[in-house]
C-alpha cells in the first residue's frame, strides 16, 4: 500500500525527478492550455505546496508518483 511522503523531506533532485516523470506521463491533463515542461513542473510544485497534490511512495515496487488530494485520502 502506498504511503504519503512529505515533498519537503525529499532532496530537490529527487523531488524534481518525481515531478518530471509525472508530467511527462502520457495522458496527464492540463486542460486546453499548452504549457512548457518548466511551467508544468512549477504547477505541480505549487499544488504540492498548498496540499492539493502529494507524493505517494509504493514500497512494494519502490516507485513514487504524484497523487491528487482525493487520491491521497484513499491511501
Amino acid at each position: 500500500m502506498p504511503m504519503i511522503i512529505p515533498y519537503d523531506q525529499l532532496s530537490r533532485e529527487s523531488l524534481l525527478g518525481i515531478i518530471k516523470s509525472f508530467v511527462l506521463q502520457e495522458g496527464t491533463d492540463y486542460g486546453n492550455h499548452e504549457f512548457s515542461l518548466d511551467q508544468k513542473i512549477d504547477l505541480v510544485l505549487k499544488q504540492l505546496a498548498i496540499g492539493k497534490a502529494f507524493i505517494a511512495f509504493n514500497e512494494e515496487d519502490q516507485s513514487a508518483t504524484i497523487v491528487s488530494e482525493n487520491q491521497a485520502k484513499g491511501l
